[in-house]
């Protein structure tokens, strides 16, 4: 049976996308919106069963506060964070605001769809495995964070950066081989292996996990110049 759910991301992109996709695994979207700091009232008059909620900065003071509202004003609702790889004080962050679960903003749908069962059967969704990579910077506090942008990056070619950038643009198919002198075909299996690598079903996914892990900022200097290919 589908979950009533409200999505609230500051990437509206990425908001509509995984609304979309969880509308099409048969739950009820609400509303999905941004930025995240409305999902307090927009839950407080929705009220889903769960509420997921997109932050780029789980560390940041403050970022949880919207979660401790809807806790007040609305404890029935399982609020379940999407972020990046956190800091052991993120999870800490998001448990003490009351949140019900953890999620990495690239997990599979599949993941994520997990994880909202988990959520609105009163259960702490939270990977194993973050929890160790938590238990990990604990121990060892000098080691650097997940850097996921980087990882994203060496997973490509150079010239599939270059697509994942127009992609990201808008760029359909005939405009993408166009601007990079190559035939259809060619860029259509560009975007295909582009998909395939980052694990996503579609453009659209792609163009929102590349956005949110900050990728296509890292990815400006594959951007290429006006007029520089012939």
């Amino acid at each position: 049976m589908g979950v009533r759910l409200v999505v609230v991301d500051d990437h509206r992109l990425l908001a509509e996308a995984l609304a979309s996709a969880l509308k099409l695994r048969g739950h009820r979207v609400l509303a999905a919106a941004a930025p995240a700091a409305g999902a307090a009232d927009l839950v407080i008059a929705r009220v889903p069963e769960v509420c997921l909620l997109g932050t780029a900065a789980p560390a940041e003071p403050g970022i949880f506060d919207p979660v401790v509202k809807i806790k007040r004003e609305r404890p029935q609702v399982a609020v379940l964070v999407l972020g990046p790889v956190p800091s052991p004080r993120g999870i800490a962050a998001a448990f003490a605001a009351g949140a019900s679960g953890y999620v990495r903003h690239d997990e599979r749908i599949e993941g994520v769809e997990r994880a909202i069962g988990k959520a609105r059967a009163g259960e702490a969704a939270v990977a194993p495995q973050l929890l160790q990579q938590a238990f990990a910077e604990l121990l060892n506090p000098a080691a650097q964070p997940d850097d996921e942008a980087q990882r994203l990056l060496e997973m490509l070619t150079p010239r599939e950066v270059e697509v994942l950038v127009r992609v990201a643009d808008g760029e359909d198919t005939r405009l993408i081989a166009a601007g990079m002198g190559i035939a259809p075909s060619t860029a259509r299996t560009h975007v295909q292996r582009v998909l395939m690598k980052l694990g996503v079903g579609s453009r659209l996914e792609a163009a929102a996990l590349a956005a949110r892990t900050g990728l296509l900022d890292r990815a400006a200097a594959f951007r290429p110049a006006p007029d520089s290919h012939p």
